[in-house]
């Protein structure tokens, strides 16, 4: 009340608005307001008093998942042991556990040497020979991507022909790298001494490399036994080497005896930095779209390039006329000789003959016509500069102008060049400009898009000089090559290749082999001086007086025959210069084996098999081997080439440092840090915009480092890729993927060794079959009783009338030590193995079952079974043997026989494997790798792991001595140990670590390893079954509907549901029935009921999700009481809002004006794709609306 009045009382101060007062439903909105205000607020402090206990949890948790690294092999196993598989597998696959230990056993049990097993090298092998040489890396650098896709294609082609029984070598090497090495050790010389090359001499400089190559030269070694390279280190070969070197010499010395080799004034590509000609493939040709700064070495302003500046000259005699010009290199006007323009132009024709001034040189130049010139580009006159310019070069040959060459070796005017004699030529180039401006006969500037020459050693502007150098003649050559590649005696895959090998040996100019260095092959020419005033003294490019030979002295003796005088007259001076280096690599094929010596490899070793490199080096290196080959050897040093892609990055761009998007293999397989490939650009020749440039790439493409993928996921995804003809768009993320593709691989396996036994029993394995003509004979025991002295003997894998020639190579291997299998005496061995083998003799010859034996293979064997076949009457006679009967063996991993009904889905994953074996053999023999990688990443993963596998956990975990368990195990190690054989090309070293971890089965003895095991062959598996793959194809749509239904309503793995399947054909109603188990495992149900249209009581479908598999048959999914269907209605509701905006999105895109013009086409295709399959998914949702919405109802 008094309240009230003093309420009322209140008055108003003056400018002030009344209070209004506040309604009991405001206060009670004030009072809720605080109260949550209040509650926010002890919710701030109490998290405050929590956060340092929160923190300190999160540190814990994050220390824990720090510690957790991935397992490394930690047993002591000494280098070249075998690596110790008894212990437990880690809990998941680590490539640096697998990897480990391997490679050093597998190099010392020589698996990788052709004379593996006891095989004389010379000795004809049924099989066939796989030989190959490494297309040699650098010796300076390490490897790239570029090679690690050329050592994995090879080894892989390799370890399958390996595998397939031939007698297989690949030759590993390394290139000497002239110009490359002795960069770097100059380089190191400056650093460490202070001194150049120069000032130490050639002999101190050439043993200085020598000390690097020592130092360094493993690194790439190293680098290839870390890929799994499976190469014969015992043949090795570096191109300086002693033996390759008395190769290189014989060759230059035939082919200049021939006169293939001579001597020549041309234009070379210069680099006045290294002071040395370079080859075009050194050349790097940057593209400018107009004026740019380039940084050039030794200059400390950057260069001006990608402008065309146009000047005059005067017509000689006439003051007021002239003919413009343009150039992109101004100063190399002090070397022009003439001005060209095209005959029929009318402008020029008045000056035909006339002759021009040159304003800085004391002479004139002439007005040369030439049908070269093109009348509508600039004003149609063009400057010849033939010592300067490969075109102006033809040009002044054919107007026999002189040849004034401007630059000394390191790019310094030289010559009658006034004030700008002396001058570095880009100093020149300005001094020229400004010169020619103040004579007003400069007429403008302008942008020019062009290519400027880097020399990619010494990134300096290369430089077309005249200069002396050695040439090899190669037209006639060329057309040889030519012609073995239209006959189809050489091969080039892809075919597409073949239109460059044509355009080069068209258009094949004679090869520079000069290079100005002092590392490297020195050339053993010698030019001859004559003490005789009688002979007149040769020129440095007359042929004459120039000899080669092997020595010194050799050549004495040869220059004495060439010039008919005595030896004491002749005095000799060799050639400072050497090789290029394609001309040692270009004999490598022959010179690894010993020639110009006849030795044993190269008689059994050449030619080679394939020779493998990237299509960027078809000419520089696959023509000159052909050459060389053909020419010294008279054959083709190989039968075919594989080119292979270029690897670039995941955005399809060249692989560059400035781009920062150069990856090291090694990065990939140990993985590495964003931090650590930040600092890794530090390392090279980039300027500081470029190094923030290149970190700016690698942080939007590696923000969280490159994560350790293993050699084996690196080389299965560079195989993956090779789609043959296209360039490979690298993306690190694939590559990881195919390292969970290997720890899948790791899982599956210790899944299925936990419930596997160490030794499984065939299902039949106790009563071998033995079929005859007549009766079914019973091997079993007695081939228990028998000691067999080859245990592939006693566990042939063998079809009906086919026979393994591996294990026949096995036996006559043995038998040449020995008379017979036990030792010197008849056994029922033998007795037992010449019936199984089907064996005959008489008439001459010898056949084990429908294969007759040549009179030259198999030569102990041979002996043997005329020995058998004249002893075994007498020996059976005496007691010791049994009646004998042609027969035919058949392998333990032939299905089961045991079993009176099979189970379907081993009847099913063995028609998988078949199909696996025979796509990957075809791939190999086709060089389709991604077919190969694809059969066996889908077998293993969709097939083996997705749907076999999971079918086997019910059996596997019940009564493990039935016969369908035990059937089950033996299915299941068949196809772990097939499956691992078919990958082990690709993936050596996971491959290997499971194979040793497969339990073993009994009566069978595996190869010590899987590098040697005999690769899986379409005919020894002949289990393809289309009936019962279409049968598991319809049970797989049918779990795909279930299982997409589950997904949809949001149902977990672990909640069971039960499903009837209505079906309107019996064949489907059979079907379901005799997989109603599979079914049941793989789509997570219950129960699996089977309704047919006949069915009189059907049960009711309430509660049930609806989901057509075909029009004949449909699933009804139990979900009543498993779902919540207002909460699983409200969702699907949410996610039909996104998938509507997507749809509209893609709509709206689809339907713009200009996009069928302006977008790609796979980008249109890709969008409809997508489009299609969101409206799929909403199809699906309207589906399960409607089954929620009568659930609700019910």
């Amino acid at each position: 009340m008094s309240s009230a009045v003093e309420e009322n009382d209140t008055q108003p101060s003056s400018g002030q608005e009344p209070t209004v007062p506040k309604t009991a439903k405001q206060l009670e909105k004030e009072a809720k307001k605080q109260a949550k205000l209040d509650k926010l607020k002890q919710k701030q402090e109490k998290m405050k008093e929590t956060k340092p206990l929160l923190k300190e949890k999160t540190d814990k948790k994050e220390s824990k998942k720090e510690v957790k690294e991935s397992a490394t092999y930690a047993i002591n196993t000494p280098i070249g042991e075998k690596k110790d598989t008894s212990c437990p597998m880690p809990d998941a696959y680590s490539p640096k556990y697998v990897e480990a230990a391997w490679y050093s056993w597998w190099e010392k049990q020589q698996f990788f040497k052709p004379e593996y097993g006891g095989r004389n090298i010379s000795d004809h092998n049924p099989k066939g020979k796989f030989v190959i040489v490494i297309p040699p890396p650098n010796v300076t650098g390490s490897l790239h991507l570029g090679h690690a896709l050329a050592c994995t294609v090879e080894d892989a082609l390799t370890r399958w022909n390996r595998m397939k029984g031939k007698t297989t070598l690949w030759v590993p090497g390394c290139d000497h790298a002239g110009i490359a090495t002795q960069v770097v050790v100059e380089k190191k010389l400056w650093k460490e001494e202070g001194k150049s090359r120069l000032e130490i001499g050639r002999e101190n400089f050439v043993e200085k490399v020598w000390e690097w190559r020592k130092e360094k030269g493993h690194r790439i070694y190293d680098q290839l036994r870390k890929m799994g390279c499976s190469v014969d280190w015992d043949r090795e070969s570096f191109t300086m080497d002693p033996k390759l070197c008395e190769a290189v010499t014989e060759a230059f010395l035939r082919l200049h005896s021939e006169g293939i080799i001579y001597r020549s004034e041309r234009l070379v590509n210069w680099s006045c930095t290294l002071k040395s000609a370079i080859s075009d493939i050194e050349v790097d040709k940057v593209e400018l779209g107009g004026r740019t700064l380039l940084s050039v070495p030794g200059y400390k302003d950057k260069v001006e390039f990608g402008v065309l500046v146009s000047f005059a000259y005067k017509v000689e005699g006439e003051e007021e006329a002239e003919l413009v010009v343009a150039t992109t290199r101004v100063e190399t006007m002090l070397g022009d000789t003439a001005v060209a323009v095209h005959p029929e132009d009318e402008r020029y024709k008045r000056f035909h003959g006339r002759r021009v001034v040159h304003p800085f040189c004391n002479r004139t130049l002439p007005i040369v016509c030439d049908d070269f010139v093109d009348v509508n580009f600039g004003t149609g006159a063009v400057k010849i500069t033939p010592a300067h310019d490969h075109n102006d070069y033809d040009v002044g040959k054919r107007h026999s102008l002189p040849m004034i060459n401007i630059l000394d070796d390191e790019g310094r005017i030289i010559g009658d060049c006034g004030e700008f004699t002396g001058m570095p030529r880009f100093a020149a180039r300005k001094a020229v400009l400004a010169a020619l401006k103040e004579k007003n006969l400069y007429r403008e500037t302008k942008d020019n898009p062009m290519v400027v020459p880097i020399c990619s050693r010494s990134k300096d502007v290369v430089e077309p000089i005249i200069k002396p150098q050695w040439y090899v003649k190669c037209d006639e050559m060329a057309a040889n090559a030519k012609k073995a590649v239209e006959s189809g005696e050489l091969k080039i895959i892809p075919e597409h290749h073949k239109k460059t090998w044509y355009h080069w040996m068209d258009n094949i100019r004679d090869w520079c082999i000069s290079r100005q260095l002092w590392w490297g092959h020195r050339i053993p020419a010698y030019f001859i001086e004559i003490d005789d005033p009688l002979v007149p003294r040769g020129n440095n490019l007359d042929n004459r007086y120039w000899v080669s030979g092997r020595s010194h002295d050799d050549a004495l003796m040869r220059a004495s025959h060439q010039l008919r005088t005595t030896i004491p007259q002749i005095k000799l001076r060799q050639d400072e210069d050497v090789l290029d280096t394609w001309f040692s690599s270009a004999l490598f094929p022959f010179s690894v084996f010993g020639w110009p010596n006849q030795t044993e490899d190269l008689e059994a070793f050449f030619p080679t098999t394939l020779l493998e490199t990237g299509h960027d080096i078809i000419f520089f290196w696959v023509a000159r081997m052909v050459f060389f080959g053909q020419k010294l050897m008279g054959k083709l040093p190989f039968k075919e080439v594989f080119l292979h892609a270029l690897v670039r990055d995941a955005h399809g761009r060249k692989m560059s440092k400035s781009l920062g998007n150069v990856i090291d293999p090694m990065d990939v397989i140990s993985g590495i840090s964003l931090e650590d490939l930040h600092s890794q650009l530090y390392s090279g020749n980039l300027d500081a915009k470029e190094i923030e440039k290149a970190k700016q790439g690698q942080k939007e493409d590696y923000p969280n480092g490159i994560p350790e993928c293993g050699t084996d996921a690196l080389r299965f995804a560079l195989c993956a890729y090779m789609s043959q003809g296209r360039d490979i768009n690298l993306d690190i993320l694939r590559v990881q993927g195919y390292r969970f593709f290997c720890n899948k691989l790791w899982n599956a396996t210790k899944f299925a060794l936990m419930y596997l036994d160490r030794n499984i029993k065939p299902v039949d394995s106790g009563n071998v079959s033995v079929r005859t003509a007549d009766s079914e004979y019973s091997l079993g025991k007695e081939v228990e009783s028998l000691k067999f002295p080859l245990p592939s003997l006693k566990n042939l894998v063998w079809t009906d009338g086919s026979i393994v020639d591996r294990t026949l190579e096995e036996l006559n291997g043995h038998l040449a030590e020995c008379s017979y299998l036990e030792g010197y005496a008849l056994s029922q061995t033998d007795l037992v193995t010449y019936e199984a083998l089907k064996c005959k003799c008489g008439g001459g010859c010898e056949s084990i079952g429908d294969v007759v034996l040549q009179e030259d293979e198999y030569l102990h064997l041979r002996r043997w079974m005329k020995h058998v076949n004249a002893l075994r009457d007498s020996f059976k006679s005496s007691g010791m043997g049994r009646k004998s009967k042609e027969v035919s063996m058949y392998a333990l991993s032939r299905p089961p026989q045991g079993i009176k009904k099979e189970s379907p889905m081993n009847i099913w994953i063995r028609s998988r494997l078949a199909a696996a074996i025979k796509a990957c053999n075809e791939g190999f023999e086709t060089y389709d790798l991604p077919m190969a990688t694809t059969a066996c990443y889908n077998f293993w993963l969709y097939e083996l792991c997705d749907v076999y596998l999971e079918c086997l956990k019910p059996i596997l975990q019940g009564n493990k001595e039935s016969s369908v368990a035990q059937a089950a195990q033996s299915t299941l190690v068949l196809c772990f140990e097939v499956g691992l054989l078919l990958l082990s090309p690709f993936m050596p070293y996971i491959t290997e670590e499971l194979f040793q971890r497969l339990p073993n089965i009994a009566g069978a003895t595996r190869p010590i390893s899987i590098c040697i095991a005999p690769y899986p062959e379409p005919e020894q598996y002949p289990w393809h079954n289309p009936k019962v793959e279409a049968e598991v194809e319809f049970v797989q749509k049918l779990v795909h509907v279930i299982r997409s239904a589950r997904a949809d309503y949001n149902l977990p793995t672990k909640v069971k549901t039960e499903a009837n399947v209505c079906c309107l054909d019996e064949a489907s109603a059979s079907l379901t029935e005799k997989y109603s188990q599979d079914i049941a495992t793989l789509a997570y149900c219950s129960k699996i009921g089977v309704i047919r249209s006949s069915d009189v009581d059907k049960p009711s479908t309430s509660g049930c999700a609806i989901l057509t598999v075909s029009g004949e048959c449909e699933v009804h999914l139990l979900l009543k009481g498993l779902v919540d269907p207002t909460k699983e209605r409200e969702k699907l509701s949410k996610k039909r809002e996104k998938l509507d905006q997507q749809v509209s999105r893609l709509v709206s895109a689809t339907n713009a004006p200009d996009y069928e013009s302006k977008v790609p086409e796979e980008v249109r295709a890709a969008n409809d794709e997508k489009l299609s399959q969101l409206r799929g998914e909403l199809a699906r949702l309207n589906i399960a609306e409607e089954a929620l919405q009568s659930m609700e109802q019910t």
